[in-house]
């Protein structure tokens, strides 16, 4: 597994990621030891994170506060982003018990799943923890041998290609209902 060990507690749907053993430390600015993170040699990643798939844990004005303003879910309700999480597998990512990112699955959990709605809110951005949450995604044991496993992107296709997305094969294959007025409508 690449960039850190990970511990499943118990049958608590929680992950923990510790990241690897600094190679440099990151001073703050009176130029002690930063110990919040650390340099693994690629990113500054937080030195502890936590990866939740418990929807009782998930902030919800985090989620929909981001989405509403996001250029895909933009003025998103927040009856829909409720429901979208009800009926979705989601992954909350933590730092120091604050809701930092987020994704959703939606899946067979046997055949076919989407990633939809993945963000790191800006300030915590470049630490890494957009590839620890696709990773704790990629590594959940209802999503293993899947046929099919979508998503949609504008602006981060390097980050998922590390991950083997890849733009469709045969997209005269694929057909979709597309209506970018839905969530005006939905109550």
């Amino acid at each position: 597994m690449l960039g850190g060990s990970w511990w499943l507690i118990g049958v608590n749907p929680t992950v923990r990621a510790l990241c690897c053993e600094p190679r440099g430390i990151d001073r703050d600015m009176s130029g002690r030891p930063n110990t919040n993170q650390v340099d693994n040699g690629e990113r500054r990643v937080e030195r502890e994170i936590e990866i939740s798939t418990d929807q009782g844990r998930l902030d919800i004005d985090v989620i929909h506060g981001f989405l509403r303003t996001s250029y895909w879910a933009h003025g998103r309700s927040r009856s829909v982003v409720e429901r979208s999480i009800k009926n979705s597998l989601c992954f909350g990512v933590y730092v120091g018990g604050q809701q930092v990112a987020f994704a959703r699955v939606v899946s067979d959990r046997a055949v076919f799943a989407y990633l939809m709605d993945v963000f790191v809110i800006p300030e915590y951005r470049g630490r890494g923890i957009s590839k620890s949450l696709m990773r704790a995604v990629l590594d959940h044991s209802d999503l293993q041998n899947l046929r099919v496993f979508l998503l949609g992107t504008e602006d981060a296709h390097g980050l998922y290609e590390q991950f083997g997305f890849r733009a469709l094969a045969q997209p005269e294959r694929w057909m979709s209902i597309h209506d970018p007025d839905s969530d005006l409508r939905a109550t």
